[in-house]
């Protein structure tokens, strides 16, 4: 076995030179000239990739507070929430149950089965179901009640609008059904 011993190290580091000058591919001015990280590290917000048209306005009153969401986790909150009310449509199961009436936050979870396609589709409805109702539950959801959003067989392909008043339409339904009443005032929140 022969060793080879290489004394001529330089102790010294070597200066940093320029990056080279490469153009960018198809005129893209907005990425960094360093390689490094870029200055928006994190969870960043998802962006539109097409454009539907005009943004779409959400029946939403000005003068209330959004209600805080709490994400569902175990398996027995979503047992508990099956037994409750259930609104069914083309690209959406929404079931709600009232829980705790004096609680000012709604519980969420959200549910997708093998029927529907493989892992990928899977995580996509269930992603596309979680901004949807990031949008929709804290303006149109009940104090205190738990809901489970269930994707069906087109939820991952259907275009998003139509998700959102399939969404929309549910839980307007289910917040009639699960408010009190004598809760008048709240009904016209929608």
């Amino acid at each position: 076995m022969t060793r080879v011993h290489q004394t001529d190290f330089s102790a010294e580091q070597p200066e940093a030179q320029a990056a080279p000058r490469v153009p960018r591919a198809h005129g893209d001015q907005e990425r960094p000239e360093n390689p490094g990280f870029s200055s928006r590290q994190g969870p960043q917000a998802a962006e539109r990739l097409a454009s539907s048209g005009a943004s779409r306005p959400l029946p939403i009153d000005r003068n209330t507070t959004p209600l805080g969401v709490q994400r569902l986790r175990l398996r027995r909150e979503f047992l508990f929430v099956a037994n409750g009310y259930s609104e069914r449509r083309k690209l959406i199961v929404v079931q709600g149950r009232r829980r705790d009436p004096g609680r000012p936050i709604a519980g969420e979870g959200f549910t997708t089965t093998e029927k529907i396609g493989n892992s990928v589709v899977r995580n996509r409805a269930r992603r596309r179901l979680r901004e949807a109702a990031r949008m929709l539950l804290p303006h149109l959801g009940v104090a205190g009640a738990d809901y489970v959003f269930i994707a069906r067989q087109d939820t991952a392909e259907a275009p998003w609008p139509r998700l959102l008043d399939d969404m929309e339409i549910a839980l307007i339904s289910l917040r009639r059904r699960l408010l009190p009443a004598g809760d008048g005032a709240s009904a016209t929140r929608t």
